[in-house]
């Protein structure tokens, strides 16, 4: 029996046969290219590209569709890895001034990259080198017209070894029998990591050698909460990870009990516990669970991976479909939150070389500069508001003049259906997300006009923070429990409740195990939790003391230090 430790990468149990992939060794030859054929490079190049960025389409789908809207923004990164100038520019540069082979040039632009990140003494920045590498592979797998190994020889339910995995390869491990992987390289902040933990998939990296020491067949142990990997186990081992692998799924089947079980606290207050929704293919799922409604249906799949934006006819079968299957209870449909970056995807005009997307055109500001986008969609979630209590929320809002505006567009898309001849209901609430430091000091004006109002933590939090997350360099400083999100959150609450309307929190922090007594001693009404976290979220609920957290949380909103906070939410759990 050999005993490996590793780095835990996503937690839980696999038993079972390994696979050993073996490493891809691409081999990159120079080759000279002659002047008149240099043209002809460039363009192979450049089609090398197009491929790519449709390939980065399809992923991004594929994460929309698996993991929903906030792990889709890994494609973000790989597309401006794409469009970096070290790919755009210097090799094409290199193509031209040294009149070799597209292959190489790319080859030599990101071995200079390579360099500077194996320089970097910080793991978190290291690991990001494997996304370069990964849109890298990509682009040479289309100039050398190379097929990816395929997983298809996976007969049996295996643990997959490799040298490195890429984000894009861990995509494809459930659909091909994969129980959990281990890697030779690799860390806990990795893109790999990250989609491991939300695909619920065992994994341990940096192991150093174990795709030497692990052959195809051999059994193997993978502890993902200790970070272990255990080859050629004792029967001992075996009997004793099974037992921990029941118990594991004992608790969950425990979790399984409280589908449709009312969310009530023990000292019997009523938490509404609604779920997000990510794209229709996630409806069965999300129905499953006999939650309170979904609190957030995010729309922007519809716009993505085409070439035209949906028309109303495709919207509404969509928006109708969700809406008869959660009746009675509410869905609420937020316009979609899509960048100006989509635009010329969309056949339509976009802006130049955004510097910073997340704070460009984008949400309300671009369907409001193309308003003819906003009453489709109005139109089209107001003809599937007959057949459920449907709301409508606007995001990305920062003035009141844009809700003003939004709301003109909405009342004529109401008056052309009823001129058309659709009885529509009487009131369709009108919503918005705060989730812009502004909307939140000025929500006693907004709620003036807003029907309801539902926090996005995630963008709150990176807009108070002034915390770009998906940049490496301060990802870290990215932290819910800061002192000044905390007391934002408590006034959002407060002023809310004052005008006599509810509050939501759809972001991160409602699956958060940590955070969700938080919220509940803030006073907050509805969580809009993921589907995986849901269940988990209600069993927390349906343990917490309200009384007892409001007297927490008082004490952390006079607390200047997030560590603080922390250890406060942490001797609670402790009791």
């Amino acid at each position: 029996m050999i005993v490996i430790k590793g780095v835990s990468a996503s937690p839980g149990i696999a038993i079972g046969p390994a696979f050993v992939l073996e490493n891809e060794e691409i081999v990159i030859n120079r080759v000279d290219v002659p002047k008149a054929k240099v043209a002809a490079e460039l363009k192979r190049f450049r089609g090398a590209l197009e491929a790519t960025h449709r390939d980065l389409d399809a992923a991004e789908a594929k994460v929309l569709k698996m993991l929903g809207k906030e792990h889709a923004r890994l494609i973000d990164t790989h597309r401006l890895i794409l469009r970096d100038p070290l790919i755009t520019k210097d090799v094409p540069r290199r193509i031209r001034a040294e009149k070799v082979n597209a292959e190489f040039a790319l080859s030599e632009s990101l071995e200079v990259v390579n360099q500077a990140f194996e320089k970097m003494q910080d793991e978190f920045f290291r690991e990001r080198r494997h996304d370069l590498f990964d849109v890298g592979k990509r682009l040479l797998s289309h100039l050398l017209k190379q097929e990816k190994k395929s997983l298809a020889g996976v007969r049996a339910p295996s643990i997959l070894v490799a040298r490195n995995l890429l984000p894009s390869d861990t995509l494809n491990l459930k659909e091909n029998n994969i129980l959990g992987f281990v890697t030779d390289l690799g860390g806990k902040t990795s893109h790999t990591a990250i989609l491991a933990q939300s695909m619920e998939i065992p994994a341990v990296v940096g192991l150093s050698d174990a795709s030497h020491r692990v052959k195809t067949g051999d059994t193997v142990i993978l502890d993902g909460e200790q970070g272990l990997v255990i080859i050629h186990p004792s029967p001992e081992a075996v009997e004793r990870y099974e037992g921990l692998r029941r118990r594991s799924l004992e608790e969950e089947e425990s979790l399984e009990r409280l589908r449709g079980a009312p969310a009530v606290t023990a000292d019997g207050h009523k938490v509404r516990m609604t779920v997000n929704l990510d794209s229709i293919e996630d409806l069965k799922t999300v129905t499953a669970l006999k939650g309170d409604g979904i609190g957030l249906f995010r729309t922007e799949y519809l716009f993505l991976n085409r070439t035209t934006a949906p028309g109303e006819e495709e919207q509404a079968k969509v928006y109708t479909q969700v809406a008869r299957a959660l009746d009675p209870n509410p869905v609420v449909i937020r316009t979609a939150d899509i960048g100006g970056d989509r635009l010329s995807q969309l056949g339509l005009e976009g802006p130049k070389n955004e510097a910073n997307p997340f704070m460009g055109l984008r949400g309300i500001r671009l369907f409001l500069r193309h308003s003819d986008l906003l009453k489709t969609q109005l139109r089209a979630i107001l003809r599937a508001s007959v057949h459920g209590k449907v709301h409508v929320m606007l995001p990305m809002v920062s003035s009141l003049r844009e809700l003003q505006s939004a709301r003109r567009i909405f009342v004529q898309a109401q008056q052309e259906l009823e001129a058309e001849g659709l009885e529509l209901p009487k009131k369709v609430p009108l919503g918005i997300m705060v989730e812009i430091p502004s909307a939140a000091i000025l929500l006693d004006a907004f709620l003036e006009e807003a029907d309801f109002i539902s926090i996005g933590t995630n963008d709150l939090i990176q807009y108070l923070l002034a915390v770009d997350r998906i940049n490496e360099e301060v990802a870290h400083l990215y932290d819910p429990y800061h002192p000044a999100v905390l007391r934002v959150l408590e006034g959002i609450v407060q002023t809310t409740h004052k005008h006599g309307k509810k509050v939501t929190v759809c972001g991160e922090m409602t699956s958060d195990p940590k955070a969700v007594p938080l919220l509940i001693g803030l006073g907050v009404d509805v969580l809009s939790v993921t589907p995986r976290m849901y269940l988990r979220v209600k069993q927390i609920v349906r343990g917490c003391r309200v009384e007892e957290l409001k007297g927490a949380v008082a004490k952390a909103l006079r607390m200047p230090d997030s560590d603080q906070i922390r250890r406060l939410l942490a001797e609670l759990e402790g009791r």
